[in-house]
C-alpha cells in the first residue's frame, strides 16, 4: 500500500517537471505516480508531454539518455496506458487511491512489462528509441 497523499503525488510530479525532484527519490512507484498526475491533469496530451518531461529529469539528474540507458520508450508509454487504465477505472477516485490501487496489481512489480514483452524486445535499442509492440501477449489495454 503506497503511503503516498495527493499533495505528494502532485508534488512528484512537479519535481520530475521542475527538474528539482531528488535523483532517490525517482522510484518505481513515482514514475507512476508522475504519470497519474500528468494524465489526469492533461488527458492524452500526456503521452507526448512525458517523454520530454523524463529526458530532461534525466539530463538534470545526470542520467544520460543512451541506446543503453535513461529514458526508455516503450517502457513508458506502457506505463502511462496501465496508469490511464487504473485512472479510468478509478474516475473520480483521488489519486492517492489510484496510486494505490495501481502498486497493489502486477503494475507494481518493476518486471510487470516481462509478461508483455520478452527480455530481448523491451531492452533493445528500438524499444528505448521508439514504441515497440507487445510479442509475449497483448496487453489489456490500449
Amino acid at each position: 500500500m503506497t503511503s503516498l497523499t495527493d499533495r505528494d503525488i502532485e508534488s512528484i510530479a512537479h519535481g520530475v517537471m521542475e527538474r528539482t525532484l531528488p535523483k532517490a527519490a525517482w522510484t518505481h512507484e513515482a514514475h507512476f505516480a508522475a504519470a497519474i498526475w500528468m494524465i489526469a491533469r492533461h488527458g492524452d496530451e500526456a503521452f507526448a508531454m512525458m517523454p520530454g518531461l523524463i529526458r530532461a529529469y534525466n539530463e538534470a539528474t545526470n542520467t544520460p539518455n543512451t541506446d543503453t540507458g535513461g529514458y526508455h520508450e516503450t517502457i513508458t508509454q506502457a506505463s502511462l496506458r496501465a496508469a490511464r487504465a487504473v485512472l479510468r477505472e478509478m474516475e473520480g477516485a483521488a489519486l492517492s487511491a489510484v496510486l494505490d490501487a495501481l502498486m497493489r496489481r502486477e503494475f507494481g512489480r518493476s518486471g510487470w512489462l516481462l509478461a508483455y514483452w520478452c527480455k530481448e524486445t523491451l531492452f533493445s535499442v528500438t524499444a528505448r528509441r521508439a514504441w515497440v509492440e507487445p510479442d509475449v501477449q497483448a496487453m489489456p489495454f490500449a
